[in-house]
């Protein structure tokens, strides 16, 4: 957004300014980054940010702590302002619908003969609870919701109705699938949109708490993909079929794509918690570890070429993805280090060409975009908003050569011409001074002798332009959104854009994500356990044309 007054500007460059110390007390590491636009290595989907709504009751609990509060499917209250406003800001934002209670969801259409209660702790039920009720008029609120903001809706069915446990954490059994029939016929009839029809819930492989075989699970997806052309056989906009929404299981995946055939499958979803147990007292070293976070890229690399091998009609999607299983990490995955992490999956999901990445949750759990009981940010959700609006679905190719804890990832710009570069330190210790080039010989940020404070900040002061929406006299510039931890402490649960913490307006509106605005041939600061978002409008990338 604008801001047009001279003390806000100032104000803000000041603070721009202060976010420096540690560079101008000491030279920092100098390296380079190479960016070749001249081809797309991948392209994600428009819309790549996706964060999911889950079923979990207030009564679902880990490690003696029970972070759910009132944000399941059925009792969030959908009429808070801010959970209208955190939809809207991202103006198109996917949501999946499920979790580890979809595959006991009952849809109380008219045509269901069983009772229909909400879920309830049960001794040897799924997850230790009972089935549990969709009422339609839950539904039919839901939807005016998602029709108010804008939201891309990815609804998971229930692939375990009708079947039965033929042996521990085995079921069997033909599925039954009237009652999400008569379900999604009531949602066709209503008008309501739905992107896509999600099946099951991690039964992949060996399961959590329930696994079906590949083969029933084909057959199943056959006769679901029926079921979605028959509905919408009037349609103009047919939904995609998504599945099997799990852990990535080679042998499992491979034979479901070889039992459904083509044009069946849309997109292979599969879920990622690489940081493991909520409770784990090293979650925060794992996550500033480079070497820890690249290890999950041979399951993005072996589902890539699963796919390609068995099934190059579909594409992957990440369904599900908290970092941290069991409710994410109590003061870890609702606060500024674990955007360190998110940043990087996004990054790392888009070099395998993933078309979409779904974050476990939206609001729930420790690992919210939104606080669980005020709906209030956390830093992920300003993390997500930014991704959302710069990095464009065209992934391009980038070299480094400073050590592995300075991250590197670039896309197209968003909307514009140019291209965006997510720069994510994991250092504790230096800062680097980025000299970006690109891969066409075009340099684009000169290195500057920097002899001492006093020339940096006159230097400095020359080359910012403006920050926000100011006028430039400069045609050739760089935007720069440099996110750090309010007080550097890692685990506050505010962030820093550019020196000012990203806290609600006083009205209670999601505040502006304003960029600093610099000379594109003045140095490139990277401060330690910081992440930038660097925009280059004048970056010639013929991928990007």
């Amino acid at each position: 957004m604008i801001n047009n007054q001279p003390m806000g500007f100032s104000f803000s460059l000041l603070l721009f300014l202060a976010s420096f110390p540690v560079i101008l007390a000491q030279e920092g590491t100098r390296a380079t980054i190479s960016i070749d636009g001249t081809i797309a290595v991948a392209v994600i989907d428009d819309n790549f940010i996706c964060a999911t709504l889950d079923w979990w009751p207030h009564d679902k609990c880990n490690y003696n702590q029970c972070p759910w509060g009132y944000s399941s499917v059925t009792n969030l209250d959908l009429s808070h302002p801010l959970l209208a406003k955190a939809i809207q800001a991202f103006r198109n934002l996917r949501i999946r619908i499920g979790g580890s209670l979809q595959d006991q969801v009952l849809y109380d259409v008219e045509s269901l003969k069983a009772p229909c209660h909400p879920f309830r702790k049960m001794k040897g039920g799924l997850f230790g609870f009972s089935k549990g009720c969709l009422h339609m008029n839950r539904w039919d609120e839901l939807n005016h919701l998602f029709s108010r903001t804008g939201a891309i809706v990815t609804f998971g069915l229930n692939a375990l109705y009708g079947r039965h446990q033929i042996r521990k954490g085995v079921w069997g059994g033909a599925w039954d699938s009237s009652n999400a029939y008569d379900f999604m016929n009531y949602t066709v009839l209503k008008g309501y949109k739905i992107d896509s029809w999600e099946y099951g819930n991690e039964l992949s492989g060996s399961g959590v708490s329930a696994s079906v075989s590949a083969e029933l699970y084909g057959k199943d997806l056959i006769k679901l993909k029926d079921v979605v052309n028959n509905l919408y056989k009037n349609s103009d906009l047919k939904p995609s079929l998504v599945a099997p929404g799990g852990f990535f299981d080679k042998q499992w995946y491979a034979k479901l794509l070889q039992v459904t055939g083509s044009g069946i499958v849309n997109f292979v979803t599969h879920h990622i918690y690489n940081l493991g147990a909520g409770m784990d007292p090293n979650l925060v070293n794992k996550i500033l570890d480079p070497h820890y976070l690249s290890k999950v890229s041979e399951t993005f690399s072996n589902l890539s070429q699963t796919i390609q091998q068995n099934g190059p009609w579909a594409s992957a999607w990440v369904g599900e993805s908290g970092g941290a299983y069991n409710s994410g990490g109590r003061h870890v995955s609702d606060t500024f280090v674990n955007s360190f992490w998110y940043l990087d999956q996004l990054g790392m999901a888009s070099r395998y060409n993933t078309k979409v990445y779904c974050r476990q949750t939206l609001v729930g759990g420790h690992y919210g975009l939104l606080n669980t009981t005020t709906l209030v940010p956390n830093p992920d959700y300003y993390s997500a908003l930014l991704w959302h609006r710069l990095m464009g679905k065209v992934v391009v190719a980038v070299g480094s050569n400073a050590s592995p804890f300075l991250r590197s990832y670039a896309h197209c710009s968003k909307g514009r011409a140019g291209i965006t570069l997510l720069l994510i330190n994991l250092s504790n210790q230096t800062d680097f001074i980025i000299s970006v080039q690109n891969s066409m010989d075009m340099r684009l940020t000169v290195e500057e002798n920097i002899s001492g404070e006093n020339s940096f900040v006159r230097g400095l002061k020359r080359s910012v332009s403006w920050v926000g929406s100011r006028a430039s006299d400069e045609p050739m510039y760089r935007e720069e959104y440099h996110l750090t931890a309010k007080d550097g402490n890692l685990r506050s649960r505010t962030m820093v854009l550019n020196g000012i913490p990203l806290e609600l307006t006083e009205d209670e509106n999601i505040p502006n994500l304003d960029p600093v605005r610099l000379d594109v041939n003045s140095p490139l600061y990277i401060n330690p356990l910081s992440i930038s978002f660097i925009v280059f409008p004048n970056f010639d990338a013929p991928a990007c044309a």
